[in-house]
């Protein structure tokens, strides 16, 4: 369902430039671990309570936000954005223009669809981009990110240093981003790669400090008490990060919601995973994570489904 664009004046938006919003990044490595998802229902749950809140794919392999929304929308919002940046003319009126409005449990969420093919990321210029983030923190309470995988960055080796970069605005996200959730998928080749991949996350953006979310996380695929054998996987050989939350697998909930277009608050309000994103969003905002001088880590023995957990890593 489309509504009419959220509308800000000049006082609200010089009023938001003196508290910008904050800028949630969601990121996780290859294999589907579940970004779109907990991005698009993150947004969702923020939205719903009445924060103003816009939804941006910059995923440059497989922008799928649009999808999963159900929105017809073959124009590339952020793509516009990142265009009119460029060229002077994005204030806070442009920006709802290019934005669709989706009305999500009595709130408001304003996106920026992701570009309609990956040929297109050059169309995403890391400072345009960057132009784009500043607004919309300005301008709204919440700015929630579906960020693409890779964080590569060897077109900087080129000798055209002005060159546009596949994953900069990837990395250009993470760097701009408050708070940032790295989601991985509860299983033995999602566990491994989890742990690769934040330790890539650390190289490329050093002030990114991720809050690590499993996704999927059944019995089938890990064993007896899922929970405790992720927990005890990660404890030994974890990068020193907590992890923030387990999403339980909720494929039945999760079909409904991609089928009708919507998110799980409007297609599955009663469902597990529902509960637990909404309990994420609710998670207190301050990130502690372990540090060498801290405690010493408690010596855990390991089950036979932990230490499957852990194969990919030897």
């Amino acid at each position: 369902m489309s509504l009419a664009p959220i509308q800000y004046d000049a006082d609200d938006v010089a009023e938001e430039h003196e508290r910008s919003g904050q800028i949630i990044g969601v990121w996780g490595p290859t294999g589907a671990p579940g970004r779109t998802t907990l991005a698009v229902n993150i947004a969702a749950e923020l939205a719903a309570r009445g924060e103003r809140t816009i939804l941006l794919d910059a995923d440059t392999y497989g922008a799928s936000v649009a999808t999963a929304l159900g929105l017809l929308d073959e124009s590339a919002g952020l793509a516009q954005a990142c265009r009119l940046a460029d060229q002077g003319l994005l204030d806070a009126s442009a920006l709802n223009r290019v934005s669709n409005q989706v009305a999500i449990g009595g709130g408001q969420l304003s996106v920026l669809t992701g570009i309609t093919r990956a040929d297109r990321w050059p169309e995403l210029r890391t400072t345009a981009l960057a132009d784009v983030l500043d607004l919309c923190s300005s301008t709204a309470d919440y700015t929630v990110i579906d960020c693409g995988f890779a964080l590569e960055a060897d077109e900087e080796l080129s000798f055209d240093t002005q060159a546009p970069r596949r994953n900069g605005a990837t990395l250009r996200c993470l760097e701009m981003a408050n708070i940032v959730y790295a989601v991985g998928a509860a299983d033995a080749i999602g566990v491994p790669r989890m742990v690769r991949s934040l330790a890539e996350l650390e190289m490329a953006v050093p002030t990114a400090s991720a809050r690590v979310v499993f996704n999927k996380v059944r019995a089938s695929s890990v064993g007896r008490s899922p929970r405790r054998q992720l927990k005890e996987a990660w404890d030994r050989y974890g990068p020193g990060t907590d992890i923030q939350s387990f999403l339980p697998a909720d494929p039945a909930a999760a079909d409904a919601a991609l089928i009708a277009g919507s998110s799980l608050l409007e297609s599955a309000p009663e469902s597990p995973l529902r509960s637990a994103i909404a309990k994420l969003v609710d998670s207190p905002t301050d990130h502690r994570s372990r540090t060498p001088g801290g405690p010493p880590r408690r010596k855990v023995k390991f089950s036979r489904g932990s230490v499957r957990l852990l194969a990919g890593l030897r």
